[in-house]
């Protein structure tokens, strides 16, 4: 909560691996008091005009989000860019190339589960993408309701890390490309929910450096996945590196979110908030409730 606004800058709609359509995700975020929304879908930016829509009937700023997926020092990293320009072409193309590599990555998963004894997995988790990207949080789903993991969380730990069977070594976007689509199209680039990435301290230090050195500016500090305590170190990091500071729910839908939509705590006190210099979110300069 900022000033009475409450601002959630990362979710998903069913257009990636949410549950719902942009339009009840809108509806959603309304009814939980969000006040200034960002859609951030993964590698996919065509839910936003039916967002923005929705938005305009729930008085909700909408922000055009996109969230990338990044390869780095072998390791998947995500990228927000707020603000970026939906018809900017470069974006676009890039972002197609993307989603390919992750219909692609999808065939491979299911291969994997079916040498397990999981049969039918690529069809499933389609039918549960429908038009939509196909994810792992859709694989996750078909396996949960097949009762081979009691919950998503399960499923990851059990069929789609590094070493089970669903599991594979895909070669995302590199980080100076995803910095540069997002910058380029007038939007800035956010490090996505750094605490859930396996980096030490060292590598941490490694990542923020490059990270601002490509043109990033911001960190997300408070996000769903984040402990008190991880408000605290990232908020330090943002500080350290002279980054902005952002916050999001990483809201997907009931059951497979890890926070509910407008239950973000203030970001910390010596935060310089990524929408600071918005003119459509006009705030004061400080990060206090």
């Amino acid at each position: 909560m900022t000033n009475g606004l409450m601002i959630d800058l990362h979710s998903h709609s069913n257009i990636s691996d949410g549950l719902l359509s942009p339009t009840e995700l809108v509806a959603h975020a309304a009814q939980h008091g969000v006040s200034v929304l960002a859609l951030t879908d993964h590698d996919d930016i065509s839910g936003l005009s039916e967002a923005r829509q929705a938005a305009a009937l729930h008085g909700i700023q909408l922000i055009n989000g996109v969230e990338i997926s990044v390869t780095w020092k072998k390791r998947t990293l995500h990228v927000v860019g707020l603000n970026v320009d939906v018809e900017n072409e470069a974006l676009k193309t890039g972002l197609a190339a993307v989603r390919q590599g992750r219909l692609e990555r999808a065939k491979q998963m299911a291969a994997g589960l079916e040498k397990s004894g999981i049969l039918g997995s690529f069809e499933w988790a389609s039918a549960y993408a429908g038009q939509s990207i196909l994810t792992r949080m859709h694989f996750a789903r078909f396996l949960v309701e097949r009762q081979y993991a009691k919950d998503t969380k399960a499923v990851f730990k059990k069929y789609l890390v590094k070493g089970k069977p669903g599991f594979v070594d895909h070669q995302w976007m590199d980080l100076e490309s995803a910095v540069s689509l997002i910058v380029n199209s007038g939007g800035e680039a956010v490090l996505a929910h750094p605490g859930r990435y396996d980096i030490r301290r060292t590598n941490m230090l490694l990542l923020l450096e490059e990270f601002r050195a490509l043109g990033g500016t911001a960190i997300e500090v408070v996000t769903g996945s984040h402990t008190g305590a991880q408000y605290v170190e990232y908020a330090k990091y943002a500080q350290l590196f002279g980054l902005k500071a952002s916050q999001g729910s990483d809201y997907h839908g009931k059951g497979i979110s890890f926070m509910e939509m407008g239950r973000l705590p203030a970001l910390p006190g010596n935060c310089v908030p990524v929408w600071q210099d918005w003119p459509h979110v006009q705030l004061p300069s400080d990060c206090s409730q």
